[in-house]
């Protein structure tokens, strides 16, 4: 006895089958995909070539709008970037890069602490030296939740952008949020990594070596 799997092969084998009997193809009727009646084979091929070009456009619409927002965070962290310039002086740029993160990128909460001018405790210097590009979590490890005071308790997302010079550790910036979807660890980090390199360059001239 055939089974339909036998029935496959042997077409998939012998696909002279239809240019022999092609009055075949004009009596096979097939389901609709949404029931109700049946169509033609070349009903059905048609139908599920129109499935498969929406799911395409879909698929390019999405690609889309990821490239329009990839060239968004490009301009600002260029923005970003370009800004640091303006600072003369070490007060300056800790003033001004939270303010812009704030003002350009929408993060609701920043922290930055450098070493030089608050020195952490070997937890988070070890932390900071283990991390040679940004990393998102939704727990603050260590002390590091209590460099936002009152607002902790609310915050539960959080991206850790360890800032350089060489090697070494400078300092260590964080970009926090209620929303627990806002950074999170599977998320991608060019952008902050970028971020923390601008930050960090910016920074090191002003430090003492």
């Amino acid at each position: 006895m055939f089974t339909s799997e036998d029935v496959a092969q042997y077409l998939l084998n012998n696909p002279q089958f239809f240019d022999e009997h092609a009055e075949v193809l004009t009596q096979i009727t097939l389901p609709h995909p949404h029931g109700g009646r049946t169509i033609s084979l070349s009903e059905r091929q048609l139908f599920d070539l129109r499935a498969k070009n929406k799911a395409l456009e879909k698929s390019l619409h999405e690609l889309m709008i990821y490239a329009k927002e990839n060239d968004a965070l490009q301009n600002k962290v260029h923005e970003f970037s370009t800004a640091l310039f303006a600072a003369r002086d070490l007060t300056t740029l800790q003033e001004m890069i939270p303010h812009l993160l704030r003002d350009i990128f929408a993060v609701p909460h920043v922290a930055l602490h450098l070493w030089q001018t608050q020195p952490p405790s070997q937890e988070v210097l070890s932390f900071t030296d283990g991390q040679s590009q940004p990393v998102c979590l939704h727990q603050a490890p260590h002390d590091t939740a209590d460099w936002f005071g009152e607002q902790a308790a609310q915050l539960h997302s959080f991206a850790f952008l360890p800032l350089h010079a060489g090697s070494a550790s400078i300092g260590l910036l964080i970009l926090a949020s209620e929303d627990k979807q806002r950074f999170y660890p599977e998320m991608g980090t060019v952008f902050l990594q970028r971020i923390s390199e601008a930050a960090g360059s910016a920074l090191h001239p002003h430090l003492d070596h």
